[in-house]
């Protein structure tokens, strides 16, 4: 049964992360489990009574923001939905099992790679059951872990942490953006390609690409496409960068400013920081949190860019343009994030600091599950013959070379 549409996709991921907000800030922490297990005697006790409660809590607490989430988007709520729903967390908590392993922990390996691994793994050797499909919402999941990110970006901790952090970001990000941008138009891509691929190398991978989607309405298989290639990149670079910066005697500063301002998911900047000491793990952690401050302002000025260069009157294009084009979810991460920076007492923000991230990366999980799922191998590769792929990696090979000089210029 279709019910009426109350709210869009972005409206929806704001209403919904935003109830989230205030369950938790009411005293309920629904969340993942903590894991920490080694062998086969660490696996068993991780089947605990006390675990299965916390699952099964997390279980019915994301099942209610799902449904209220397809009610007010308007899409059919069924048993076959729960069911869907179902498989998809369960392929969340199987990742969130293996990342507890101590050995895959010590490698800094998150749990959305791994949701991302399995979803691959049953969409081109299974088969993805019809009656899933349906909770394939990637978008959505997405959204709503993007203003969750917003509690955690408080801005006093930032300026406290370094403005030079913040120096390095603005000066890569303008600059990575437009050269990306170019390199993706000299290999022919279309322009809502480029725009996210450009987004995604150039501020802070994932997240970026998912917000330039909303800023240019753009198509969910080519974010997709995006998202993919950046987490499959971001694994090399995770383990070969620290020691490329060990071997040439980088400062922590320099070292730690450079991973952060080109490994694009926050999970891989922190173990790859790990790799090189506390100090560069700091500036790498700084840069990182820059980058993703920064993520709201680049949708804005995106979102205004399209509507000026894609109005098809060739028109001045209206405020209400302009406001269409937003995407409502980064607004949604704005005000969370200053609500938690100025609002409310460091008290009650330090109270649900974790909670809220737990619930994050579980809304991170859900989106990286569903990506995988509706990803072939075959498309990442065949997609234009390849050429997106070759110009991500030529933008990227750039990024990487231009934000060590910025790097050595700033903290050298």
């Amino acid at each position: 049964m279709q019910r009426k549409q109350w709210l869009n996709e972005d409206w929806t991921a704001v209403f919904v992360a935003f109830l989230i907000i205030v369950i938790n800030l009411g005293g309920f922490h629904p969340s993942l489990p903590a894991l920490n297990w080694r062998g086969t005697d660490g696996l068993i006790t991780i089947f605990a009574p006390d675990l299965f409660l916390t699952l099964t809590i997390l279980w019915g607490f994301g099942l209610a923001m799902v449904t209220l989430g397809f009610i007010t988007k308007g899409d059919a709520v069924s048993l076959r939905m729960m069911g869907g729903y179902t498989l998809i967390f369960s392929i969340a908590v199987a990742a969130q099992l293996i990342t507890g392993n101590r050995e895959i922990k010590a490698l800094g390996l998150e749990i959305v790679l791994f949701s991302l691994f399995i979803g691959l793994f049953i969409s081109n050797l299974l088969k993805v059951p019809e009656w899933v499909r349906p909770v394939i919402q990637t978008e959505l999941y997405i959204k709503i872990g993007l203003v969750l990110l917003g509690t955690g970006i408080i801005f006093q901790e930032m300026m406290q942490a370094g403005a030079l952090g913040l120096i390095q970001s603005i000066v890569v990000v303008v600059v990575v953006w437009q050269v990306s941008f170019w390199i993706c138009r000299k290999f022919g891509l279309d322009d809502e390609l480029r725009a996210m691929l450009s987004s995604a190398v150039a501020i802070c991978g994932v997240s970026a690409a998912i917000a330039t989607a909303g800023a240019i309405k753009g198509d969910s298989k080519k974010l997709s496409y995006v998202i993919s290639l950046v987490l499959i990149t971001a694994i090399p670079m995770m383990l070969i960068m620290p020691y490329i910066a060990r071997s040439t005697g980088m400062s922590d500063a320099v070292a730690g400013a450079w991973l952060g301002g080109t490994i694009d998911t926050t999970g891989a900047v922190v173990a790859a920081g790990h790799v090189l000491g506390e100090e560069a793990l700091k500036y790498a952690t700084v840069v990182k949190f820059s980058q993703n401050v920064l993520l709201g302002l680049a949708a804005f000025a995106i979102s205004v860019y399209w509507a000026y260069t894609r109005n098809e009157k060739q028109e001045r294009p209206s405020a209400r343009t302009i406001w269409d084009r937003f995407p409502k979810f980064v607004l949604g991460f704005i005000v969370a994030s200053f609500v938690f920076s100025f609002l409310l007492s460091p008290h009650l923000v330090a109270g649900v600091k974790s909670p809220l991230k737990g619930l994050q990366t579980f809304w991170f999980a859900l989106a990286f599950t569903c990506i995988g799922l509706e990803t072939k191998f075959n498309d990442i590769f065949s997609l234009e013959n390849g050429r997106p792929a070759i110009a991500f990696l030529i933008a990227q090979s750039f990024n990487i070379l231009f934000t060590l000089i910025v790097a050595l210029f700033v903290f050298g």
